[in-house]
């Protein structure tokens, strides 16, 4: 168990830990010259069952809450620290107020200086503190009197029994999610090199271990754990809910900051936008508008940020919202971490709560549907689970998001009822979690646009991959759009034509004689190269009805046999494909690609370069930017052609 200490600067909370542990924690020449506390202490005691008690002794001067509230977070037992003769002070209510707002549940009250103070004044006293810790999670808790500057105390001595007992009797974290540690501390050890302490906040990390990714986060630099120090003790691990310090191999201290993390790589993705649910105390004097910038405390870091409120206009004093919170730099934060606010000038605590999505959107984020997931992570935070998440995930969510999302690693997440896996072609590709009714939408979409294209278009063969995605499912990763198309393919309610994708009932199939005038009419439009003939040439040259001809090459336009430039006009493949790999290598140059280049390099005239460059538009082999031709590279042409040279 960690306990953290809390009150007003002069209350005695460096004397009562060093009571109870034997340990001064004002390590620092100005802390000892000045006799008050400037920098977070650090003490341990052992505990009859084997286990290590800590204590993380925090300044209480008003102008040092920043570093208080980097070594509240992450504590399991708040002591609130009050002096009898002074009684509850301005910091008092604040240190309480931000251990209430970083989530801590258990506690308990020291009247310290007893001897400052008659009988009268410590019963005023325990009455203010009463009232104070009405509604919050000091209410009713034990409050110890003691003297902890006298050897020998009883009311010490009870305080320290009872500090044992909580800790035995305490519920210990599960590691098993991916490890995270707030770094609070950095510094070099002759012979070890960099040393990082904090407080480890999930999972586990064992000294040595190369198969792990840890990495400082934001930077992003990948550490490797030499050795490990657990509650002040040499362990080859250290897991949640412990204080670690960590010697780390390969980094120099000038790269680490108070603050930092030191995360497996699976937990952050970085962002400057983090939607958070907000509670404003009862006693901040003005609301939260628009823009309102705040000074966040998350972790063990701080940063500046602008609030933008998302369920209403402002947030009032002693109201609760949800708000985004837009900062100047990336950071890093996971789904439930608890944070505390401090107004634009850092010297009152004006709020806090709990983060809900650190990795928003920038833009719509007040939409109705964004409201309605953040809704669904409150949910889950809430005990709900995967479900409310994945109801609001109409394209599921990947390994990766997952693991952000739960702290868990992948292997840890089971697929909840309703719910499946589904795996990719690449055994190597992230898998997505999907409910089962949204696997089936996405699925019908897919048939319902490749309906709607063979409305609109019957004689086309269908649409590429790309081309069907931008109309089925615009937005989603890439795997998961390859799995939709496997997965429809596999049951076959969708076939697949060379490039081309379509429903298995449109199709054609030629009788023996259009079978016949078929091989004579394919060899006429390769030998056209460029400049194939027209319908009513081909019939001419092969004394057939023209409707015929016509419809002959409709159907061998569905097969994929020839492609239709503009009406009558008629490609065959092949000849389609080198004029694709000549547009690619024309694009590749510096003027790039436009009717000019193509006129010249085909030989053409102007007006039939335009039809061919329009009809790459039109399948979606390019897309037209002012007067040039761009190339889409995820197209079935562009994967034909990638090979193809650049024309010189």
């Amino acid at each position: 168990m960690i306990i953290g200490t809390a009150g007003h600067i002069d209350h005695g909370k460096t004397t009562l830990v060093r009571a109870l542990t034997g340990v001064d924690t004002d390590r620092l020449k100005e802390e000892k010259a000045r006799g008050i506390s400037i920098e977070l202490g650090y003490a341990y005691t052992p505990l009859a069952n084997g286990d290590v008690l800590g204590f993380i002794d925090v300044p209480g001067h008003e102008k040092l809450v920043h570093t208080m509230a980097a070594g509240a977070s992450g504590i399991d037992f708040g002591l609130l620290v009050v002096a009898a003769d002074d009684g509850v002070m301005p910091q008092t209510r604040e240190h309480l107020a931000i251990l209430s707002l970083l989530g801590v549940a258990q506690g308990a009250v020291v009247l310290t200086k007893t001897d400052r103070a008659d009988a009268a004044q410590q019963a005023a006293v325990r009455a203010e503190i009463a009232e104070l810790a009405a509604g919050t999670f000091l209410a009713g808790a034990p409050v110890f009197a003691v003297q902890a500057s006298q050897a020998g105390d009883a009311g010490t001595a009870e305080l320290k029994s009872h500090l044992h007992a909580q800790a035995e009797g305490l519920r210990q974290r599960d590691d098993a999610g991916l490890f995270r540690l707030a770094v609070d501390r950095v510094f070099t050890l002759a012979g070890h090199g960099t040393v990082v302490t904090g407080t480890a906040h999930a999972g586990h990390a064992r000294a040595g271990d190369d198969t792990a990714d840890l990495r400082l986060m934001p930077a992003g630099t990948r550490v490797r754990v030499r050795s490990i120090h657990a509650q002040n003790q040499p362990s080859e691990t250290g897991a949640a809910g412990q204080r670690c310090a960590l010697n780390l191999a390969g980094i120099d201290k000038a790269a680490i900051s108070r603050g930092d993390w030191i995360a497996d790589a699976r937990c952050f993705l970085p962002s400057r936008h983090i939607d958070v649910a907000l509670t404003l105390l009862a006693s901040v004097d003005a609301p939260v508008r628009a823009w309102s910038p705040l000074h966040v405390h998350i972790g063990a870091a701080r940063h500046v940020a602008h609030a933008v409120p998302l369920s209403a206009e402002t947030l009032a004093p002693g109201q609760s919202g949800w708000v985004q919170l837009v900062f100047d730099e990336p950071v890093c934060a996971m789904p439930g971490d608890r944070y505390i606010v401090r107004n634009a000038q850092a010297t009152r605590t004006v709020g806090g709560g709990r983060v809900l999505d650190p990795n928003a959107p920038d833009r719509k984020r007040r939409a109705a549907s964004r409201l309605q997931g953040l809704q669904a992570l409150t949910d889950m935070l809430d005990g709900g689970g995967l479900p409310p998440v994945l109801a609001h995930a109409p394209l599921g969510l990947d390994e990766g998001a997952l693991q952000r999302l739960t702290g868990k690693p992948v292997r840890g997440i089971e697929a909840p009822h309703g719910a499946l896996w589904i795996e990719t072609r690449n055994a190597q590709a992230p898998r997505t979690l999907i409910l089962g009714t949204h696997w089936d939408a996405l699925r019908e979409r897919v048939e319902q646009a490749l309906a709607a294209f063979h409305h609109s278009a019957p004689d086309e063969p269908g649409p590429d991959s790309a081309r069907l995605r931008r109309m089925a499912m615009p937005v989603g990763a890439d795997t998961l759009w390859t799995a939709v198309l496997d997965h429809l393919q596999r049951d076959g309610r969708v076939a697949r034509n060379g490039p081309w994708l379509h429903l298995p009932a449109h199709t054609s199939t030629l009788a023996d004689a259009e079978s016949a005038l078929a091989a004579r009419l394919l060899p006429l439009l390769q030998q056209g190269a460029f400049d194939p003939p027209w319908v009513r040439d081909l019939a001419r040259a092969q004394n057939e009805p023209e409707e015929r001809v016509r419809q002959l090459l409709r159907k061998l336009l569905r097969r994929g046999d020839v492609a239709q430039v503009v009406k009558d006009l008629f490609y065959h493949r092949d000849q389609v494909r080198a004029l694709a790999r000549l547009a690619a290598g024309l694009a590749a140059q510096p003027a790039g690609l436009n009717a000019a280049v193509f006129r010249d390099a085909t030989g053409l005239g102007r007006k039939r370069a335009i039809q061919i460059l329009e009809f790459f538009d039109r399948v979606g082999y390019t897309r037209r930017v002012r007067d040039t031709h761009v190339l889409r590279a995820e197209s079935a042409y562009a994967a034909m052609q990638a090979d193809a040279e650049p024309v010189s």
